[in-house]
């Protein structure tokens, strides 16, 4: 026998014995990561051009569009079907990180509001709450970028993401230019990812008992991450709405608070309100709601089917 026995192969003791070595500990860490990069990557592809459409709708100047279809018809006759894919490179080069983020501190926040595994629903949800605020300090400005990106419409002036990204840091360095928007990247995160998490557990914890015991098929996991990514967006939207307007801005809110009199997020919040009324507050939220289908849905099953993949083949 060999000096190193693997795993769960049985070694001999000083009286011979036999006995099965320890399992092989799991390293959740690295398996959250991994798998949430993968996650990550999928809801990029699918949800890309209503992202766009959504982006476009927010922050357009009053009077540019007629509707949701509109921006489409427009964008995909002065641009081409491409540009719906504007923006794409930052989202890709960076969701990977954020989400990988976003799964890993959801992992380490059940844990530290439980040392169960099986949380409440409100447990989750607050998990979900301290995952989305931790996960502000990479979805800040890659989405920022994005939206920067897709806020061009084909002109003589339009710039690549490099130059977008130079720019920024050369005219208003970090606080103004690259995190630009953070507290209320923060302040959207922390209702978001509430909803979304409790939304795609509820569902998930329904159908498992609907199906048990039989594993879950891949339609309830995609069912369930819709579910929760619908509930994602209803519970921030007009935040949102907010965040973008600031990213896409020519110069940096002023200095101030969040929410007070005088605050960047309540200052552009009303400022919103006096251009449209409070429907404003909700515009792009249907190509959202439709975006929120298939990206959610992806986004979950390829993290679920990759971290079952791992731990079933024991990867890591």
């Amino acid at each position: 026998m060999s000096e190193l026995a693997p795993a769960y192969v049985a070694v001999e003791t000083a009286d011979h014995a036999p006995k099965a070595a320890p399992p092989k500990k799991r390293n959740d860490i690295a398996i959250e990561l991994i798998s949430g990069s993968v996650g990550g990557a999928s809801q990029v592809l699918s949800g890309q051009p209503l992202d766009t459409l959504k982006t476009r709708a927010q922050t357009a100047p009053k009077g540019q569009f007629k509707n949701t279809l509109d921006i489409f018809k427009v964008t995909v006759k002065n641009e081409g079907f491409l540009a719906l894919y504007k923006g794409m490179l930052s989202p890709l080069l960076g969701v990977a990180a954020v989400n990988s983020l976003l799964f890993t501190a959801y992992g380490a926040s059940r844990r530290l509001v439980s040392p169960y595994p099986d949380l409440s629903v409100p447990q989750v949800a607050t998990a979900g709450a301290m995952a989305g605020a931790v996960n502000a300090v990479l979805a800040s400005p890659v989405e920022m970028f994005k939206i920067r990106m897709q806020g061009q419409y084909g002109g003589a002036g339009d710039k690549r993401l490099s130059a977008v990204v130079g720019d920024m840091w050369r005219q208003f360095g970090v606080r103004d230019g690259i995190m630009r928007g953070y507290w209320v990247t923060v302040m959207r995160e922390i209702p978001a990812y509430a909803g979304f998490y409790a939304g795609y557990e509820t569902s998930k914890r329904w159908l498992t008992k609907r199906y048990s015991p039989d594993p879950l098929p891949v339609w309830a996991l995609l069912t369930s991450g819709a579910i929760g990514g619908l509930c994602y967006w209803l519970a921030c939207y007009p935040l949102d709405v907010v965040k973008s307007r600031v990213q896409n801005g020519h110069l940096p809110p002023s200095r101030g608070g969040w929410l007070s009199q005088g605050g960047y997020v309540g200052r552009e919040m009303n400022a919103i309100v006096k251009e449209g009324g409070v429907r404003a507050l909700f515009k792009g939220l249907s190509p959202s709601l439709l975006r929120a289908i298939p990206a959610a849905a992806c986004t979950f099953a390829a993290f679920e089917t990759t971290r079952e993949y791992i731990v079933d083949h024991d990867l890591l």
